[in-house]
């Protein structure tokens, strides 16, 4: 239940502001602000939500929304979350302009207990509407996923169900695709804990995400994550946690301009970052991705000049940075890379057209990880590594190749750049 106090505080909030927020714009004496017809204001609007002693009092989703839209009613300010535990029954949708601000270290967004049921009847493309034969656990408000065997990526449809009737709920967004009862078509409720869509400007400070991985299926990191961003352009996340989370971390998909900057993703069932579908110039910096079920952090399609410097990919399951299809042009400086079950630095398997060229490696160290330290695939070129340190001090185990350069890929600068394995490089290339 959500208590409203009769009287909600505009104070004055420092506000979390991106490279393009209007907040950094430097204006003369009387100037308005850029697409506005007023000048700078020393207020802006703040709410405080909690679960006890605030504006807003509650304790689940459904008092963050609020605080959230209030603001956002606004123009845009900061929501400041309590300490305590919020159980997620559909994600906190932020909106353009809004900051929010938890706890840090006390403030925790838990993915509640989630549940599957077959669809009844098939799900046709652009349908706004399911029939699940088991309607147990699924409620107007709450967050759901529907997919069948075989989807992937943007195929997926997730949603918020707006209304009931028996076992039949109307959803807040057409089905993406066809989703046939012959083919093991499925209703779920999991969705992103915190989520932006299509919206500018946002911040997201010093909230844990619990994902509650153990009792929620997996969910596409096309579609979700701990944290996720679709179209979130000039976004910021800074100082939070995710972890447990079925799925992804951190996720951003066609979002430009992204900062994510002392984070730390860890536990999570697939990746801990995931910047992906054209996100481009991200920045990514003093985080750490850890024991996460395949890669630290995951270059998807088309990141291009993005800086990412600082951080820790330790422990994952399979490789600490994965960088692929178009990702090219970005940089690479000052991470550690140690530990993860394959290699630490991968490659994928790309022809010319799509190969990540010239990315830039400096400063970085890449240590006692289980495969190469570093393999080169596909028809990649133009790759620039200086002053980084490949080394392999295991005790137990066969030692690492430094660098794997496969056959097709193409011119490689090595600057200062110190090999510390029993075999320094393993050039394939004829």
């Amino acid at each position: 239940m959500i208590r409203f106090l009769s009287l909600f505080t505009i104070i004055a909030a420092v506000t979390c502001t991106s490279a393009a927020s209007t907040q950094e714009v430097a204006l003369r004496p009387g100037e308005q602000l850029p697409g506005k017809m007023y000048t700078q204001m020393s207020e802006r609007p703040h709410i405080t939500v909690g679960q006890a002693n605030a504006d807003l009092v509650g304790a689940d989703n459904r008092a963050l929304q609020a605080a959230v839209d209030y603001i956002a009613a606004l123009g845009g300010g900061t929501v400041q979350i309590g300490p305590g535990q919020y159980t997620m029954h559909d994600s906190l949708h932020l909106r353009p302009h809004v900051t929010v601000r938890g706890t840090k270290g006390k403030t925790i967004l838990r993915k509640a207990d989630g549940v599957v049921s077959p669809l009844a009847a098939d799900g046709d493309f652009g349908e706004e509407q399911i029939t699940v034969k088991d309607p147990t656990g699924f409620a107007v408000g709450y967050g759901v996923t529907i997919l069948e065997d075989g989807a992937s990526g943007f195929h997926i449809t997730t949603a918020r169900i707006t209304g009931r009737r028996d076992n039949v709920f109307s959803i807040s967004k057409p089905l993406m695709s066809d989703c046939m009862v012959h083919s093991n078509a499925r209703a779920a409720t999991v969705f992103p804990v915190v989520s932006v869509y299509h919206a500018e400007n946002v911040c997201i400070e010093d909230l844990i995400v619990e994902g509650n991985k153990d009792n929620n299926v997996i969910l596409n990191g096309c579609r979700g994550a701990g944290i996720f961003l679709y179209q979130g352009h000039n976004a910021t996340i800074r100082g939070c946690v995710t972890r447990n989370y079925n799925g992804d971390g951190i996720g951003f998909q066609q979002s430009n301009d992204v900062t994510v900057s002392d984070c730390v993703t860890e536990h999570n069932a697939v990746l801990g970052m995931h910047p992906g579908s054209g996100s481009q110039r991200p920045t990514v910096r003093h985080c750490i991705a850890r024991h996460n079920g395949t890669d630290g952090l995951f270059l998807c399609w088309r990141v291009k000049y993005g800086t990412f410097e600082n951080n820790l990919m330790e422990a994952n399951g399979r490789f600490g940075i994965s960088i692929g299809h178009k990702d090219s042009d970005n940089l690479f400086r000052g991470n550690t890379i140690r530990r993860n079950k394959q290699h630490g630095l991968f490659f994928r398997n790309e022809t010319e057209p799509m190969a990540p060229h010239r990315n830039r490696f400096e400063q970085n160290i890449v240590e006692n990880n289980g495969g190469a330290e570093i393999r080169i695939r596909g028809a990649v070129r133009d790759l620039a590594f200086s002053n980084d340190v490949i080394r392999d001090a295991q005790e137990q185990g066969e030692q690492n190749i430094g660098i794997q350069i496969e056959e097709q890929v193409g011119p490689i600068r090595l600057e200062n750049v110190k090999i510390e394995t029993p075999t320094a490089i393993d050039d394939r290339r004829p």
